[in-house]
């Protein structure tokens, strides 16, 4: 594939729109840089670190229903996070094809669907079994925020253009604060007052917080601009590119969320941590998650996806297997917890590549088809929510085998080998774009 300057590329979505009317574009905000697109890009960080961090701090619900009445001995409560993710990301295409559609009423699909996330939550509360837990916290939630954060992604796109990369990488930063946060105000909630009246005061919380956020999620362009942009032109599923990084996509993410789900517990049962020791496992991974998501975010700019994707690979199999599997104490626990949110964590700050490179890689010279590139980002979502799913099921499955217990030494040998190998290989697979760009695959 032919070299292009990256800020090129990440221009010509809007540059069309941009020729065509010059006097407008007197009108409007300016890109990169201005009170307006930096108030938007505040607002969407706030959103997703609520609506994400939730998700992701899912760590400590699954450590207190595993041994709390009335779901205490359930094997299925993992599916709840998974359920929650796996929707968040799989309902991501259809939310911005609606959005294409109907621009005029997508400008408020944030707070319809912060509204939808509390009362599912709120609902939560009542439930008392697993099943009613997948549905509520699980798919009603997943599907609100949804809703709710696909306008951030939609409008990045007008807001941003030579720093592209680096909005993404902020906003997707924010999953990781709250995901490094929230696990201390929810753990504190549940201690403090059970599982009801902590899901019932946070949604009271992340509505109240978050709505006032949505004036703020709005276009640049007016919505004729965009009239142009056709979602369902989805040739580039057919591409090489495109089909290359979604199967390493998928890879990645079967074993990118088993760490959070299974980290606190770990910790409790083979270290007999306590209290908010096991949270914090939690905590640095989703701290990490964020200077490494602004990190990487800002390299897209930069450098192809591949090189990328190569520092992100060799980081995190190499955390999972010498420092996750040799471990013998907390502390170094922690290291790893550090180490894995600052490379793998940093994974989905790495799509703007992939957009630019995939919505402009078929064609030569005048005959180029250009592609919607947040179509492209929808679609790669639906990929690491089809590994997020899958996931759940395939932990479990390796939880019950308790592999090489008491056998070997570290975490290989504490029951948790299955769940760390595993992990290990998917981080190790995920990576498998870099081999294919040398081999002139991509």
């Amino acid at each position: 594939m032919a070299q292009q300057n990256p800020q090129d590329e990440a221009g010509s979505n809007l540059a069309s729109i941009q020729q065509q009317s010059p006097r407008q574009e007197f009108s409007l905000p300016p890109v990169d840089s201005g009170k307006s697109a930096w108030l938007f890009l505040a607002a969407c960080w706030l959103v997703e670190a609520l609506v994400w961090g939730f998700s992701f701090s899912f760590g400590v619900f699954q450590d207190y229903y595993s041994v709390n009445e009335p779901f205490a001995g359930s094997d299925s409560i993992a599916a709840i996070g998974t359920t929650t993710t796996g929707v968040m990301y799989m309902g991501t295409p259809i939310v911005i094809t609606m959005c294409r559609l109907y621009p005029r009423i997508a400008r408020w699909f944030t707070i319809m669907g912060l509204a939808i996330t509390s009362l599912a939550i709120a609902l939560s509360s009542f439930c008392t079994t697993v099943p009613q837990l997948i549905i509520t916290q699980g798919l009603i939630a997943g599907i609100g925020g949804c809703i709710a954060y696909s306008p951030c992604v939609l409008y990045i796109d007008e807001w941003f253009i030579k720093r592209k990369g680096l909005a993404y990488g902020i906003v997707w930063s924010a999953a990781g604060f709250g995901g490094g946060l929230l696990p201390l105000l929810v753990n504190a909630l549940l201690q403090n007052f059970g599982f009801k009246t902590a899901l019932r005061i946070w949604a009271g919380i992340l509505f109240a917080s978050a709505s006032p956020l949505a004036y703020f999620i709005r276009p640049r362009l007016p919505y004729s601009a965009t009239t142009h942009v056709k979602p369902f032109d989805v040739r580039y599923f057919t591409s090489r590119s495109f089909t290359l990084h979604q199967v390493a996509n998928i890879i990645q993410a079967l074993g990118y969320f088993i760490p959070s789900f299974y980290l606190p517990s770990y910790a409790r049962s083979v270290y007999d941590a306590s209290g908010y020791l096991p949270t914090l496992t939690v905590l640095l991974v989703n701290v990490a998650a964020t200077v490494g998501s602004i990190i990487m975010g800002s390299l897209t700019d930069k450098l192809q996806s591949t090189t990328c994707i190569l520092i992100s690979t060799i980081g995190a199999t190499s955390g999972v297997f010498l420092i996750w599997g040799l471990s013998t104490s907390l502390s170094v626990l922690y290291v790893f917890c550090v180490s894995y949110g600052l490379f793998a964590g940093c994974w989905t700050s790495m799509w703007p590549a992939i957009m630019r490179e995939v919505s402009n890689s078929n064609g030569e010279g005048a005959e180029r088809e250009y592609f919607d590139p947040v179509m492209v980002f929808g679609w790669l979502c639906v990929g690491r929510g089809i590994g997020n799913v899958a996931s759940g099921p395939l932990s479990s499955s390796l939880m019950t085998t308790m592999a090489w217990k008491g056998q070997v030494i570290g975490g290989y040998g504490s029951g948790y080998g299955g769940l760390i190998v595993f992990t290990g290989l998917s981080a190790l697979l995920g990576g498998s774009s870099f081999v294919w760009k040398q081999m002139n695959l991509l």
